[in-house]
């Protein structure tokens, strides 16, 4: 995943090998010489990251960092400092201020690298969850007072992971303060934990004796249950190696050994507030739009709410609208299902078509029922070659397997034709997209149906 990195540094030597390393991973790099140059650039410009060095005459990178967070506008864009103070403290101080890493000079690509496009994540996840409220607000439902502020910590949950019980014990007692702290030894090899999904915070030690750490990490985010719970690992110092594998399977933080009781609890704090915020987002969005903006036989979103996220996705504000995908879906001679075994079996059949399709797209997607039979996902961040691959996993688990019905021995045989378009030149408004992707949607009806068609 692809981001756009603003580069803080007053020294020009290391803004130009930051700006070379990042540049030589397709990453869009922005710089600046100084704190007040940073703060309007990222007025104006709204980058996904900012590495901010500390050291700088005038305005030093905390206060930079400080003033990050105390802007509406910005103060959910990641930040991580860079700096040459290596000592526990610089980095609890930094974490504090509300960076969201610190990287040590000379910073080393690999590390780097991972901690870059991890924060690219989250951020374009965050940034969708804010945009489903925008959407909200725009129907003129309440969401409330801003819900970045005010994040409660109290009775916050953490599962520890750690087979050395002499660790174990000596972190528990380190967060007795903050949080309750379960340990899972991983005895028998593997999770043995129940309600995964309660906690707050996974702690995972990628130096166990008998269990791959690294594969823990993997499962807890293949989990649905888990995926979007934070994970902060714990690894040797200078293990670069394992340290980048860990981000790439997910891991959104880390803290290297041997461990500081301060960087440790700044950096839970961090992890369990931002899971917080976006739970609280999800939470209360839904409760907001479940009557008002949902279709009452899909659960899916109707097509008014459609439209108006839609419309935000591809405003001329919107710097990514240009990476945005979208499929038309039709329920192939539905008609037909209606006409044989009722309206009540025909609802049944869109209710499971919609739940098929809920567990095949990714968080950030967008499924909506435009209209009887006819559905519509929105992709951002994608290009036409994963559209293709999400348009044809879901054209296979519509078609691969009939659909049972209540009062009927027999399941009936289900399949979908699918248009896809994607934003470019001449599809830069809501109503072309649509207009693309229904246009390709009837050129796969017209080829035969049960089948996936773009017309890009």
């Amino acid at each position: 995943m692809t981001a756009r990195v603003l580069v803080v540094d007053d020294v020009i030597q290391n803004v130009k090998l930051l700006e070379a390393k990042l540049t030589s991973e397709y990453f869009d790099v922005l710089t600046a010489m100084n704190g007040q140059d940073a703060l309007d650039i990222i007025d104006k410009e709204h980058p996904d990251i900012v590495l901010l060095d500390v050291m700088m005459p005038g305005m030093d990178g905390f206060e930079v960092c400080r003033r990050i967070r105390a802007n509406a506008k910005s103060a959910h864009i990641p930040v991580i400092m860079v700096t040459a103070l290596d000592q526990p403290k610089d980095r609890v101080a930094g974490l504090e201020a509300g960076a969201d890493d610190f990287l040590t000079k000379p910073v080393l690509d690999l590390p780097l690298f991972a901690r870059v496009r991890s924060l690219a994540r989250l951020k374009v996840l965050m940034d969708e969850l804010r945009m489903r409220e925008t959407t909200g607000q725009d129907f003129g439902i309440s969401v409330g007072s801003d819900l970045s502020r005010n994040i409660s910590l109290s009775g916050a949950r953490v599962l520890l992971v750690e087979d050395y019980a002499r660790v174990a014990d000596r972190i528990s007692r380190y967060m007795e303060d903050l949080a309750t702290v379960d340990v899972d030894d991983v005895a028998s090899g593997e999770l043995s934990t129940a309600h995964l999904e309660d906690y707050d915070l996974f702690i995972i030690s990628l130096g166990l004796n008998d269990v791959d750490g690294l594969r823990l990490c993997s499962q807890l985010r293949s989990s649905e249950a888990t995926r979007r719970i934070p994970i902060l690992v714990l690894v040797d110092e200078g293990d670069t190696n394992q340290l980048v594998r860990a981000m790439e399977l997910g891991a959104t933080d880390y803290i290297t050994r041997p461990i500081d009781r301060n960087e440790l609890l700044a950096r839970a704090k961090s992890q369990i507030r931002q899971n917080r915020y976006a739970n609280r987002l999800r939470q209360n969005m839904q409760k907001s739009i479940e009557m008002a903006m949902t279709d009452a036989v899909t659960g899916l979103y109707n097509r008014h709410f459609l439209s108006t996220h839609l419309d935000n996705l591809m405003s001329k504000e919107n710097d990514t609208r240009t990476k945005v995908s979208l499929l038309m879906m039709d329920l192939d001679k539905f008609k037909l299902v209606n006409d044989t075994y009722g309206h009540a079996a025909g609802d049944e059949v869109l209710h499971e078509f919609a739940r098929r399709i809920s567990n095949d797209i990714r968080n950030i997607d967008l499924a909506a029922r435009y209209g009887g039979e006819e559905f519509v996902i929105v992709m951002p961040e994608t290009n036409l070659e994963y559209a293709h691959f999400v348009a044809e996993r879901l054209r296979m688990s519509i078609g691969d397997e009939p659909f049972k019905i209540s009062g009927s021995d027999t399941p009936i045989k289900v399949t979908v034709s699918i248009g896809i378009a994607l934003a470019w030149d001449k599809n830069f408004s809501s109503s072309q997209l649509l207009a693309a992707a229904d246009q390709a949607l009837y050129q796969a009806k017209e080829n035969g149906r049960n089948q996936v068609c773009s017309l890009n």
